[in-house]
């Protein structure tokens, strides 16, 4: 799908075209950056690739065609094409447009390995185990992981090599197939098969070893750690376009659509702007447009995390995916497909989400750096024992140990190890954790931006306080009132029924029941012509206590409603969206972190400060809408803030994929779950200020585990290629370096 982008007359620059390619067969940072690479070196193009997403978006002039921007990845040694066209189905993910391996694949091929290599690695390194001829039945088992479990790292490295090119795939062929071979040579040809054969450990490349000594543990143990990071990395990536689908999946599927004077039920794709379509109670609306007949309450949470619903009559606008809370309504639409609001909302999102972590730049960076430097060392290494000692054994035993040593076992290990042991502590304190990359502002965050609904307060309009009129019984007027309300549909009503009932019990049964849209409610009740609402206002003049206390209900952001019964008005109900029990208290931990709080809602400003006083925050942003509220983060972070957004709208997808660290509310939408960047399962605010200090040990366990495993290959790569560790201490040495990193990884499972 490509857009142009149009010139001004004063414009000098050429005019662009623009594209989005999904890239396929990358397996590493260092195939993102040489596609990227390859891309900019044409005249005229602009190209940023995402290796999260699988993604090339690629500005390009006039006269280049999207067919050569096709050719050049493809020359590269990767796969291009541009995305399918919008369709109601939900969008693919990234791994599935791509053609990224299937995550239950890669699981089969990791299990198999990890059974076959677990005893080779056993009977290599404890040699009680060794018995006569173990080194042959090493050999039958490891040879399906090196073959078999290691091909996607042989397919890959064999691709880049026939495009001159090196990544972490040809560095981990590299060390497994010459750790096999050479395992295969002094098994066949040297001393390594003969019965009676123990491995010893030595400690220096020895001259005369090489022929008696092997390397199966290492070949086979590095591809079973590596198809490990593989497999979670594949797994991630599946989960790319999980926000988008969410969106997408709230519209609804189906639509009445009046031909003729007759309902005719067709697929909302088939909508056109100017068609009428019918919406009945508890039904969502199909697509933007303007009621023309009806009235009703429309539920707008889903969508805009609005508590209360919207009165809606003929000529007001609706939006698609609102649900119709009561009441027949015909609309007419005015906006389908990708001009409908829960679209732009899904376009938000996606380009929220399409920038580059600074994570990934530095993995662009090190793989760059990395590999080449390795192969380097290798080659150096065996040149330079070649010519000083002309002894081909021990030139190859030096060299293979720098192989070996620096196969990035650790590396791989580093970041998922311990992602899985914090997501996993993270979900029994109800903190669900998506990848390393969201972790990186976790330290820098100062600025916590708190959704109003459904987030500081409970999403539900509940009964707050009862204000009777002098010679009213309280009880009394929450009897008559909730009786009344309990025949409505209404949310406001719903509320005002479900209070009464818990407070004074059974309610008493109404008769001849009237809704009056946008006026309210009457019915008979026990002999008395109940009102409620401003029908009620109108059956006598307001005592001066009710209008005191009517008024004092709005200045606390509260629904004021008026109850009268047989011409006199006697007292006011007020609800409200209740604040949750714990928000206050959330908020002080949040501060004790360091983190100054935001109040963002929709809501108008006396709720939102009403709120706000509630809970101890001191800046609102209110009365914004939901496209708005990308808008009011981006202002924070330029004025120098690191954002964390908390909220459980979809109205909140987009403002949680812009911020620095987003954590969706479990109790909220799909599509605000998987925006977020952590999800607060049990939907306690309090729980944010956990999941902040978890991401933030995470994060720590992981740069130490980098910081380990990079110290590790430039303190034992000199030592290797100066032929002081022999390939077995070497293997041995990436052996512990993986149980290094996993160790310190298993102490998150102590976080508190």
């Amino acid at each position: 799908m490509t857009s142009t982008t149009a010139r001004t007359p004063t414009d000098t620059a050429p005019e662009l075209s623009e594209v989005e390619l999904l890239i396929g067969g990358m397996t590493c940072a260092a195939c993102a950056a040489r596609v990227e690479k390859k891309l900019n070196r044409m005249d005229g193009v602009t190209a940023t690739v995402n290796y999260a997403t699988q993604k090339a978006r690629v500005a390009f002039p006039a006269g280049t065609e999207v067919a050569d921007l096709i050719a050049t990845v493809v020359k590269t040694g990767y796969t291009a094409r541009e995305p399918e066209p919008p369709r109601q189905e939900p969008p693919a993910t990234a791994g599935e447009a791509s053609g990224d391996p299937d995550p239950a694949s890669l699981r089969r091929r990791l299990t198999v390995s990890a059974l076959l290599a677990a005893p080779v690695v056993l009977l290599a390194m404890v040699p009680a185990l060794q018995f006569d001829n173990w080194q042959w039945l090493s050999l039958t088992l490891a040879a399906p992981v090196v073959v078999w479990g290691g091909l996607p790292f042989h397919r890959a490295a064999w691709t880049n090599l026939r495009h001159g090119a090196a990544t972490m795939d040809t560095l981990v062929s590299l060390g497994t197939l010459a750790a096999f071979g050479w395992s295969l040579w002094a098994l066949f040809l040297g001393e390594a098969g003969m019965p009676g054969m123990r491995h010893g450990f030595d400690l220096t490349v020895s001259r005369t070893d090489g022929a008696s000594t092997i390397y199966l543990e290492v070949a086979a143990g590095v591809t079973a750690f590596l198809l490990l990071g593989r497999f979670l990395e594949a797994r991630s990536k599946r989960r790319a376009g999980a926000a988008l689908r969410a969106l997408m999946e709230l519209g609804a599927k189906d639509v009445a659509v009046l031909r003729d004077g007759r309902e005719v039920r067709i697929a909302v794709d088939r909508l056109a702007v100017g068609d009428r379509f019918v919406v009945r109670p508890g039904e969502k609306i199909a697509t933007d447009g303007v009621v023309v007949e009806g009235s009703a309450a429309v539920d707008t949470s889903l969508l805009t995390g609005e508590s209360a619903p919207v009165d809606v009559a003929p000529g007001d606008p609706v939006t698609g995916a609102t649900v119709n809370a009561g009441g027949r309504l015909v609309v007419e639409a005015t906006g389908v497909g990708a001009d409908t609001r829960l679209a732009r909302m899904a376009k938000l999102v996606e380009d929220a989400q399409s920038g580059k972590a600074e994570a990934q730049r530095l993995a662009d960076r090190v793989s760059g750096i990395f590999v080449p430097a390795v192969l380097l060392i290798a080659a150096g290494t065996f040149g330079a024992w070649l010519g000083t000692t002309g002894d081909q054994t021990a030139a190859f035993t030096a060299a293979v140990a720098v192989l070996i040593i620096a196969c990035p076992c650790a590396l791989g290990l580093a970041t998922p190890t311990a992602l899985m042991v914090g997501t996993g502590r993270g979900a029994q304190l109800g903190i669900l954790i998506k990848g390393p990359e969201v972790l990186e502002s976790t330290r820098r965050v100062d600025t916590v931006v708190l959704d109003k609904t459904g987030t500081v307060t409970t999403g539900r309009m509940t009964l707050q306080e009862v204000y009777a009129a002098e010679g009213t019984d309280e009880k009394e007027l929450l009897r008559l009132a909730g009786a009344v309300e309990d025949a409505s549909e209404h949310p406001v009503g719903r509320a005002i029924a479900a209070g009464a009932a818990e407070r004074v019990g059974p309610l008493p049964a109404a008769h001849d029941f009237a809704n009056v849209p946008g006026r309210g409610v009457r019915a008979r009740v026990e002999g008395h012509e109940v009102a409620v609402g401003r029908l009620a206002e109108h059956t006598g003049p307001l005592p001066p206590e009710v209008t005191r206390a009517k008024e004092e209900a709005e200045r606390e952001g509260r629904t004021a409603v008026v109850v009268g019964w047989d011409g006199a008005v006697r007292g006011v109900v007020a609800v409200a969206d209740a604040v949750k029990d714990t928000s206050a208290e959330a908020v002080r931990e949040l501060r004790a972190l360091g983190l100054t709080p935001v109040l963002l809602t929709g809501d108008n400003r006396a709720v939102a400060d009403a709120v706000a006083r509630a809970v101890g925050i001191d800046q609102v942003i209110a009365e914004v809408r939901p496209e708005d509220k990308v808008a009011a983060v981006r202002r924070l972070q330029d004025e120098g803030r690191t954002v964390a957004m908390v909220g459980d709208g979809v109205n909140d997808a987009a403002a949680l994929a812009a911020a620095d660290l987003g954590l969706a509310m479990g109790t909220g939408t799909d599509a605000a779950i998987e925006a977020g960047d952590l999800t607060l399962v049990r939907g306690d605010l309090r729980v944010a200020a956990d999941a902040i200090r978890l991401a933030r040990a995470t994060l720590g366990t992981i740069k130490g585990n980098l910081v380990w495993a990079f110290g590790y290959n430039v303190a034992a790569l000199p030592l290797a290629a100066a032929g002081l560790l022999s390939p077995m201490i070497a293997g041995a040495a990436m052996a512990f370096s993986s149980v290094f990193v996993v160790t310190n990884s298993l102490r998150l499972r102590a976080f508190h």
